[in-house]
């Protein structure tokens, strides 16, 4: 940083404000603004708020102009020796010169503490990253096993819908047998009929679709068309005999 390019700034760490105007100036190489000069020094003893100096010569602090007219500029150092301009000048440089490593020195303290919680920060994001990673393998695991528990769902679901379908055809076959039987009986009852063994007015009454039955005998033939005749029980013994000689 070029010492043309360099532009004060206000010591107080409250402030840290662009100097122009008036200023105050320290013994000790400490330049304050006005308005904090003044709070600062209007206190007996004086004290440097920047390193805690004790102030209390006559010109260990003062105010002073920083762009001071032509006419100050050409009188200020008239008629004093050259080696005391030299002096002055040289003194004067040396103040610009520690405000200047001052200056460079806080950029690079500021440069070190941001360097410093950048690495902070990285860390930071590293354990992140690193946990982030172990819950993403975490919820891999999860996601594959909960593959397989939808992969086995699948297959009993596969073998309930065959058993299902299964199912199925068997009440299809066993519906087709039943229709079958149906109309073997219907087939049957109209031999019946046509044979005379069942008189007309006593024919099946056929039920609807629904009905569980597909026809029926009348309640006054139900019994006439079931019964059968059984042997007595004499005859039945005498029968027995006759088997067992």
């Amino acid at each position: 940083m070029s010492a043309s390019k360099f532009t004060l700034l206000c010591n107080s760490h409250k402030c840290r404000a662009k100097l122009s105007g008036f200023v105050w100036v320290t013994a000790c190489s400490h330049v304050y603004c006005d308005q904090h000069g003044s709070e600062e020094f209007s206190r007996t003893p004086a004290i440097c708020p920047a390193c805690s100096s004790m102030l209390s010569g006559k010109l260990d602090v003062f105010r002073t102009e920083l762009a001071p007219s032509e006419q100050y500029k050409a009188m200020v150092l008239v008629g004093l020796q050259p080696e005391t301009v030299l002096e002055i000048s040289h003194k004067a440089l040396d103040f610009w010169t520690y405000q200047v490593n001052q200056e460079r020195m806080l950029m690079e303290y500021n440069l070190s503490r941001a360097g410093g919680q950048v690495l902070q920060m990285e860390k930071c994001m590293i354990q992140q990253s690193q946990s982030k990673e172990l819950e993403l393998n975490a919820l891999r695991g999860e996601i594959a096993s909960l593959k397989k528990v939808l992969e086995e769902y699948k297959r009993k679901y596969n073998e309930v819908l065959e058993r299902l379908n299964e199912r199925n055809r068997q009440y299809q076959k066993l519906q087709g047998l039943l229709d079958s039987l149906r109309i073997t009986e219907y087939e049957k009852s109209l031999q019946l009929l046509s044979s005379g063994l069942v008189k007309p007015h006593s024919s099946p009454s056929f039920l609807a679709p629904e009905g569980d039955r597909f026809f029926s005998l009348g309640p006054e033939n139900a019994k006439t068309f079931f019964q059968f005749s059984t042997p007595t029980r004499d005859r039945a013994q005498s029968f027995i005999k006759k088997n067992e000689v």
